[in-house]
């Protein structure tokens, strides 16, 4: 095979960047950040949300939680069912922010629209309801690791998506009565 069609090494990387960006002063790396913030919204939300102090959270968590509700019910006309944008927007918060009860507050919100869009609509398809069940996956994972002490503040919620969730096909209404019901067993009554 000639030296030409076979396939070249990628040069650079993040460690190449990061070599580079070691060398920079302070100003030219906030003009870095302020060239990538101006470059699209998705780097512009990301670096507010980094950058919020902790008393302007709730406009960002806002924003975010905007952008899911957005794929269910905008304001304007039909959902589009984009879960994938909403799955990205609850990804980017986290990732911005570490911020773990504004994670789940995002994870409720995905839940409860798309089970709400459903009762709404009628029936959709199974990538919908396996995209709503790995978010409540993802949701009970975070309740029974590091966000347990949050489950008290979601509880109710996550009964109420229960019984929107009752009798809607491609076993998701199982899917979500079984779920809850262990997180209510291994949660719900702390131990003294």
């Amino acid at each position: 095979m000639p030296d030409e069609t076979k396939p070249t090494k990628k040069s650079g990387g993040w460690k190449t960047v990061r070599q580079q960006l070691t060398t920079w002063d302070k100003p030219a790396l906030l003009a870095l950040v302020k060239d990538l913030y101006d470059t699209t919204a998705t780097n512009r939300d990301f670096i507010q949300a980094r950058c919020q102090p902790d008393e302007s959270s709730g406009e960002v968590l806002e924003k975010y939680r905007r952008k899911i509700m957005e794929q269910f019910f905008p304001a304007r006309g039909f959902g589009k069912l984009k879960l994938g944008e909403a799955r990205k927007a609850i990804r980017d918060y986290r990732k911005a922010t570490g911020n773990l009860p504004g994670t789940t507050e995002l994870l409720m919100t995905y839940v409860e629209n798309g089970t709400r869009f459903t009762r709404e609509y009628g029936d959709i398809d199974e990538r919908f309801y396996d995209s709503l069940e790995s978010a409540l996956q993802e949701l009970a994972t975070l309740l029974r690791g590091e966000a347990r002490d949050l489950y008290p503040q979601v509880k109710e919620r996550l009964a109420q998506v229960e019984r929107m969730a009752d009798g809607i096909g491609w076993g998701y209404g199982d899917f979500v009565t079984d779920l809850v019901y262990r997180l209510e067993e291994e949660l719900g009554n702390p131990q003294p």
